[in-house]
């Protein structure tokens, strides 16, 4: 057994390795290739230190009018798209939270439906055109600014906070809203860490309702990146009243550009780490 053991071990320790390699190497390559000159890296070849150093990519970037306005833009929605989403999300999963909510059965009932039935880009589109949100950072954030399945895990959560503390509060004179501000949310910080996490992701991640609803001038960062990855040029539009980038850009401004829009979430997971381990599971069993 103890050998069996040891090769499951070598074994395992092995494929694990050889997948972080397969996550590891592309991104050495991203970094190499945007510390090189782009001759460097014509015809395909591949490196993982930069035969030439240098920062010239990130300079260009820099110093374009474009990417500095969208890197705003994308500060913006993110952060403020994470805040209302947080407001929103806690204060209609703690009212359900309460079983003495009138309708409360109703509206539980109409939120598990929007997680079977979505709804279609026409008649979002319909909607945010009738309410004058067209080319707004509000057509980019109120779409999605909370959704069911936040709702399910904090009401869940919610109810599982015993109810000794709710009590203790009221009989103190505390009123909801210092219930929640005082004894629910100081309580809840794992799990609105970790819905904090997914939204700021999901907003900084933002590009196809932006590519809908806003003009170029307002895009977030991941709009730009698919319009210099996929469609190959960075150019904004004449509307943009911006300086615009080169057509031709080189794979080495391309790949600056990837790793700068990944490096804000990325640098910001090992803060969360420890809410999020632990709340990814709190709200789920109830106790």
């Amino acid at each position: 057994m103890g050998i069996k053991n040891k090769l499951y071990d070598y074994g395992l320790a092995a494929f694990l390795l050889l997948l972080c390699l397969t996550v590891l190497i592309p991104f050495l390559y991203m970094l190499a290739v945007s510390f090189s000159y782009p001759a460097d890296s014509e015809g395909g070849a591949f490196f993982l230190l930069p035969p030439r150093w240098t920062f010239d990519a990130y300079y260009y970037l820099f110093s374009t009018s474009v990417f500095v306005k969208v890197i705003g833009n994308t500060v913006y929605i993110t952060v403020v798209g994470t805040i209302l989403s947080l407001i929103v999300s806690v204060l209609l999963a703690y009212a359900l939270s309460k079983k003495t909510l009138p309708g409360r059965r109703v509206m539980m009932t109409a939120i598990f439906l929007t997680m079977i039935f979505q709804v279609g880009l026409i008649p979002t589109y319909l909607v945010v055109k009738s309410f004058g949100l067209i080319d707004s950072y509000w057509a980019v954030m109120l779409p999605v600014l909370t959704n069911a399945f936040t709702i399910m895990i904090m009401k869940t959560f919610f109810q599982a906070l015993p109810a000794s503390l709710d009590e203790a509060a009221r009989i103190d004179g505390a009123k909801e809203l210092r219930i929640l501000l005082s004894v629910v949310i100081p309580m809840s910080t794992p799990i609105i860490a970790t819905f904090a996490i997914f939204f700021m992701v999901d907003r900084w991640n933002e590009f196809f309702n932006a590519i809908i609803y806003l003009k170029a001038n307002k895009w977030p960062i991941q709009a730009l990146l698919r319009q210099m990855v996929v469609v190959g040029s960075s150019q904004t539009g004449s509307d943009a009243g911006t300086e615009a980038i080169s057509q031709n850009l080189g794979l080495n401004v391309k790949m600056a550009a990837i790793l700068l829009a990944m490096l804000p979430i990325v640098s910001t997971y090992p803060f969360f780490q420890k809410y999020f381990e632990k709340g990814a599971t709190l709200g789920a069993v109830k106790e």
